[in-house]
């Protein structure tokens, strides 16, 4: 079974039409998705011009019966924690919501689908980076 989770870059590539981040979601038999990727989207939708559109969008989305919304819960703080921990030491932060996002991964065993490459900085998780 292959469970993946659906970061903010790379659901906006899916929507733009991007082959290889197309052909991840067809792929997944589970998309996921945390609040803090529907926070981002939202919060880019209402700075748009096509907010609605992009919200109906984004509703059939959500409606799909292979999309999970995960918990942000005591467990993932502490996964956010040491994820955050782990790239201070190494010198290789990353912005905040993407370690929250990471921590969601690492939590339920998925592999996080993106655009942005630093996600393949993160070693308690596995990243599949699109365009």
């Amino acid at each position: 079974m292959r469970r993946i989770l659906l970061d903010t870059s790379a659901y906006s590539a899916f929507m733009r039409g991007s082959e290889a981040t197309g052909a991840a979601v067809r792929e997944a038999d589970e998309i996921h998705v945390t609040p803090v990727v529907l926070g981002e989207l939202r919060a880019g939708f209402m700075g748009g011009r096509q907010r609605k559109k992009n919200e109906s969008e984004l509703g059939d989305f959500m409606e799909s019966p292979r999309v999970v919304v995960d918990d942000i819960d005591e467990e993932t703080a502490s996964r956010y924690a040491e994820i955050v921990e782990s790239l201070r030491a190494a010198g290789r932060p990353v912005p905040a919501n993407d370690a929250w996002i990471a921590a969601s991964a690492m939590q339920h065993g998925l592999v996080v689908v993106t655009s942005d490459p630093h996600f393949g900085w993160i070693p308690q998780i596995l990243s599949e980076t699109t365009g």
